[in-house]
């Protein structure tokens, strides 16, 4: 599971005691939600289906793959699908492509969502292995599926104005620049990087 409320807490008042900016916007803001999302394959499954269309369309294939294969459907339910029936559901032909080849990993044994390596980069590197996640995606399930605490999603859009806003920077920081930011807050990158997205969008900053 993700970072718990507690957790999340405990990480920020860290990071505030070592960064100012950290502290007034936790001040104004408040903590964060957290994040948590279901280990295993369904929740990369999801990632993909939701990958380029809107939060309503990727419910909407959701639903009818659950209907077509059953709520408790495994790997080899969706890989026994021929492309028409997925198509039915909504999947196109890349997205088809990207499911299979999640499905083919964790069915053949070759990834085990159960026992990722420790190492996050070493976990980045296998779960990237699957078609269509990339890093962004690979980092977004470490942190709110796994929980790991040091997760810095530095190309992320909504980190990059976060902790530009946070940081009260004249410009957006690009993706290195919001990696170097970070690193004087490890090892509690991952609940700094829920507290940007909690203040993107925040009218009290």
């Amino acid at each position: 599971m993700g970072l718990t409320a507690g957790q999340i807490e405990t990480a920020l008042n860290e990071v505030a005691a070592r960064e100012p900016a950290i502290a007034r916007a936790l001040e104004l803001a408040g903590y964060p939600e957290p994040r948590i999302r279901e280990t295993g394959y369904k929740t990369l499954l999801r990632t993909i289906v939701g990958q380029q269309v809107s939060v309503a369309a990727a419910s909407s294939m959701w639903n009818k793959l659950e209907a077509e294969l059953g709520e408790d459907f495994t790997p080899s339910c969706l890989l026994e699908r021929d492309f028409d029936t997925l198509r039915a559901c909504g999947l196109s032909r890349q997205k088809q492509g990207y499911a299979r080849s999640l499905c083919e990993l964790v069915s053949a044994d070759e990834l085990d969502l159960t026992n990722l390596p420790a190492d996050d980069e070493e976990a980045i590197t296998e779960l990237t292995r699957i078609k269509g996640i990339g890093r962004w995606s690979a980092e977004i399930y470490l942190l709110f599926a796994e929980g790991r605490p040091d997760i810095w999603p530095a190309g992320d859009l909504a980190v990059m104005a976060g902790i530009g806003k946070i940081l009260g920077l004249a410009e957006r920081p690009d993706e290195k620049a919001t990696r170097a930011l970070a690193e004087p807050w490890r090892p509690h990158r991952g609940a700094t990087a829920i507290f940007t997205w909690h203040c993107y969008n925040n009218p009290a900053l």
